[in-house]
Formats: structure tokens, sequence, C-alpha cells
């Protein structure tokens, strides 16, 4: 309850968003929660000091001027993100971005083919490397 008092609190121009793509630049695009996909500018007070990722939940200031670009202002991490759904700050289909560590070794999904069977090559190792030899 204490980090919910403490928050940035949301007024008007401002709207949550999830991060996109990262631009370069300072740049970003974000989908805001109103619907609306917005290209983002890192303003130099969070520029190399808080390292925003795709995924990332972000509050950005909208331009009065501009509807298609905002500024952010701030970024969440992963549990204020979770206090901010939980509040019903966030909609229920917003996907919060967890890094949990597997410790079983999946390798991402990637999947290697072993020779189960045991069967060899029709050619063994040494022939491979003298027919290299004999190319150069």
């Amino acid at each position: 309850k204490q980090w919910y008092q403490r928050r940035v609190a949301i007024t008007a121009g401002q709207e949550y968003a999830q991060v996109l793509k990262l631009l370069g630049n300072g740049r970003l695009e974000a989908q805001c929660f109103d619907g609306v996909k917005r290209l983002c500018h890192i303003r130099g007070k969070l520029r190399k000091k808080v390292w925003i990722n795709q995924g990332d939940i972000i509050l950005i200031g909208l331009r009065d001027y501009q509807d298609s670009k905002a500024d952010v202002i701030q970024k969440y991490n992963p549990d204020e993100a979770r206090n901010l759904k939980a509040y019903k700050e966030l909609p229920e289909s917003a996907k919060i971005n967890d890094a949990q560590i597997d410790d079983d070794n999946d390798l991402d999904g990637i999947e290697f083919q072993d020779d189960i069977g045991g069967e060899e090559d029709d050619e063994s190792e040494e022939d491979v490397m003298y027919d290299e030899i004999d190319d150069i």
C-alpha cells in the first residue's frame, strides 16, 4: 500500500504504455493502453540511468500538439507493474514482462538432434579432415 501512495499520480495528459520496440537514439515505440501506438522519446533524466527494455511498462506524457508522439516519464519494474494491475490502473490484458530464471537448462526451446542409433557417417572424421587439406 505504501508504494501505491508514493507512485507518480497519473494526471490528464499521461498514459500507461508497454514498450514494443527500441529504436535507438533515446526513442522507442510503445503501445498505449488507450489503444494508440506512439513514438516515445526517453527524456534526459532517464537516459543512461534507467534502462528500458522491450515489454516494460512505462508512464508517458502525451503531447498536446502531436498525438502520435509522447515522452517517457517513468519506468515501472515488474513488481510495481503487478501492483498497478492489482489496483486496476492497468487493464487485465496487460502482459507484465517477468525475467524468470529456469534451472532446467531447456536452452530456450532449442532442441539438438543426437545420433541415437550410433550410426557412423560414410566418411570418418580423419577422411574429412584430409579432404579439407587437399582442397587448400
